[in-house]
């Protein structure tokens, strides 16, 4: 498993200028500072809404974007940012920061995906290298569970954040083996459907994006978290009752205004898509459950599930607030 220990070493490696540089100085921390380690694609959009509404109920937030969840996380370790997004559980574990995570975003819903001018199957990847979203990241996860399950290694993990960047580099001959959303599926198959495979990945139900934070921020800001948690979890349920919402939202909260016809085109089948992998009660213990068994297996965690407990990866308190006034679905 030495992915584990490549998975940290950025995480040393960022400069604290670079951070500087990326993020909002921290002299003005009135503002929710929420780090994405990814870009602004229809990917994000619902959560971009979710965002916009937040801010309708009095919490002024501030978004940057920086190219991996690495950075991300470092942000919120080093106070730079007070959210980060992405899956954190490696180091939590690795280097017991003081971040907890409070809300699920979303679960995986994955598709790994061959170039069959050069590969079958699991066992055509033996020895080669494949491409997933990030350091840590549930695709990582995947591809490494299923390295192991098929009895497989790769040469080599290629960093490339953005499934819709990865379904772009496969149509251009530029990776030959990576793992895509339900999206990337669609336009491999409509584009170029005899060139690509879609690889066998049965049983993997675990957290593919969080929502975390440091334990002080939580605790001091928890009236603004539970807005924000509240305007995602609504959102969610919003758009899995009908997914077409998210175009008109969008056009009314002006995301994304640079967005080609493309991109604009697919929201609706993308979000069809993705309504079963959005949580309609934010995850929670039950979440990380699942979490624990998928990361032990996959090798993101180290020791048994059973051993591990949601207290040392998972605040819940706010969630259960949120959700005593909302009520479950």
């Amino acid at each position: 498993m030495g992915f584990l220990a490549d998975r940290m070493r950025p995480l040393a490696m960022v400069s604290t200028l670079a951070l500087a540089v990326a993020l909002p100085a921290a002299a003005s921390a009135d503002p929710m500072r929420v780090a994405f380690g990814d870009i602004a694609t229809i990917e994000t959009l619902g959560l971009l809404i979710a965002l916009e509404r937040a801010k309708e109920q009095g919490v002024e937030i501030d978004t940057t974007f920086l190219k991996s969840e690495d950075i991300a996380a470092q942000a919120v370790v080093s106070g730079q940012a007070d959210i980060g997004i992405g899956g954190p559980y490696a180091l939590l574990q690795k280097v017991k920061a003081p971040i907890r995570i409070f809300l699920q975003l979303s679960e995986l819903q994955m598709y790994p995906v061959v170039n069959t001018e050069f590969y079958q199957d699991w066992a055509d990847l033996n020895g080669q290298e494949i491409a997933v979203h990030s350091r840590g990241s549930g695709t990582e996860a995947i591809m490494q569970m299923m390295a192991d399950e098929h009895g497989i290694e790769y040469s080599s993990i290629a960093y490339v954040p953005g499934a819709e960047v990865r379904t772009g580099a496969l149509l251009q001959g530029n990776v030959k083996a990576t793992i895509v959303d339900s999206s990337g599926r669609r336009i491999l198959e409509s584009e170029a459907p005899e060139k690509f495979a879609f690889l066998p990945l049965d049983g993997v139900e675990a957290t593919d994006e969080a929502m975390f934070a440091n334990t002080d921020y939580l605790s001091e800001n928890s009236d603004d978290v539970a807005t924000l948690v509240e305007a995602i979890v609504t959102t969610w349920r919003e758009i899995a009752a009908d997914p077409t919402v998210v175009a008109s939202l969008r056009e009314q909260y002006n995301l994304l205004p640079d967005a080609t016809p493309e991109m604009l085109a697919d929201i609706e089948p993308y979000y069809s898509g993705m309504k079963d992998a959005l949580p309609m009660n934010g995850g929670g213990a039950d979440a990380a459950r699942g979490d624990f068994e998928f990361y032990t297996v996959s090798g993101a965690l180290e020791g048994e599930a059973a051993d591990l407990k949601v207290e040392d990866f998972w605040d819940l308190a706010v969630l259960d607030s949120v959700l005593g006034k909302i009520g479950t679905q």
